[in-house]
């Protein structure tokens, strides 16, 4: 498995990495063996990386990666959460009592003394343009209760203005073959400013993988049932922003490319987390629901680089389905 410096932290992490929003709730529910095992798969793969967040299953999702952790021999993962969404959505919401609260919170469910990576939940933007925010931040660091700090966002306007902070450390940001617009700015910013790009939904809820028809139906629990109207949160969230339908045909039409110009035996899913390592991010954090997934994953960073034909092809289709869409909402 590569490995790349994951911005400020300094760290060296896979560059596929596990994302366990699936761990805690939205997906469809997730035993605690299962979720024991599918950790341990994804780093017998090669993982280093895993990517929680404080509300996951209310706790969850980190309860569980912690309890992983106690029976994990050295080196561990690197373990990055969040914080920010226990609260309601306004500026005076992220204050230092609140992240005092709030980190202690997730050292507890992860049993650690020093969270590796906090970052801010997709916050309002005038949390990630507020000075006092930064400070706390730092302080934060100063007091050992974090080693280092990033944010997760939902637009690219709001990822270069956390990037003008000189201690952020990484970014989250959706990046996949359906939501490309990280690729003209923040992207490049980050290099510049070695900031690390975490990339998220990096198969869409999904769609990438091929799987799914117009008659594909989804738990009540799954967010890809209910937020497909954006009700619960951000619906850039839940296949991307795209319409489903549309997603669908495309995603037919992506599978296609794939069995055309892509690596023989690659799935769709594997092509679409290499497209986005080809990118130059830090790392990819993918789902998985079983140990099956968590490998598959896992092992799309062994795949070559895809090459100029079928950049070519995927820019087309983005061109094709989804640019005059998405492209300007986030």
């Amino acid at each position: 498995m590569e490995h790349r410096i994951l911005g400020l932290t300094g760290a060296e992490v896979s560059v596929v990495g596990l994302g366990t929003w699936q761990l805690g709730a939205d997906w469809g529910d997730v035993s605690t063996d299962d979720a024991l095992s599918l950790l341990a798969e994804a780093q017998a793969g090669g993982v280093t990386f895993f990517d929680t967040a404080d509300v996951y299953g209310d706790g969850r999702s980190e309860a569980l990666i912690g309890r992983y952790l106690r029976t994990t021999p050295s080196p561990r993962p690197f373990v990055a959460t969040k914080m920010g969404r226990r609260a309601v959505q306004v500026r005076t919401s992220y204050s230092w009592d609140n992240f005092r609260i709030w980190t202690d919170r997730s050292r507890e469910n992860l049993g650690v003394d020093t969270l590796d990576l906090v970052q801010l939940h997709c916050p309002p933007s005038d949390v990630i343009e507020s000075g006092e925010v930064y400070d706390n931040l730092d302080r934060l660091v100063q007091e050992g209760r974090i080693a280092h700090y990033g944010v997760s966002v939902e637009t690219c306007e709001q990822a270069l203005a956390a990037m003008e902070r000189p201690h952020l450390a990484t970014v989250q940001i959706i990046l996949n073959v359906f939501r490309r617009k990280p690729l003209d700015k923040v992207l490049p910013a980050a290099a510049a400013k070695g900031v690390g790009i975490i990339a998220r939904v990096p198969l869409a809820s999904g769609l990438l993988s091929g799987r799914y028809t117009a008659e594909t139906t989804f738990a009540p629990t799954d967010h890809r049932n209910y937020n497909r109207d954006g009700a619960s949160f951000d619906v850039g969230e839940t296949f991307s922003g795209v319409d489903y339908d549309d997603g669908v045909r495309a995603a037919a039409d992506f599978t296609a490319l794939c069995r055309e110009l892509g690596p023989v035996g690659a799935s769709p899913a594997q092509v679409a987390l290499r497209w986005i390592i080809d990118r130059g991010v830090t790392t990819v954090i993918p789902g998985a629901r079983n140990t099956d997934q968590a490998r598959s994953n896992a092992e799309a960073a062994a795949l070559p680089p895809l090459g100029d034909e079928l950049d070519t092809a995927l820019a087309e289709l983005y061109d094709r389905w989804f640019r005059a869409a998405v492209h300007h909402r986030w």
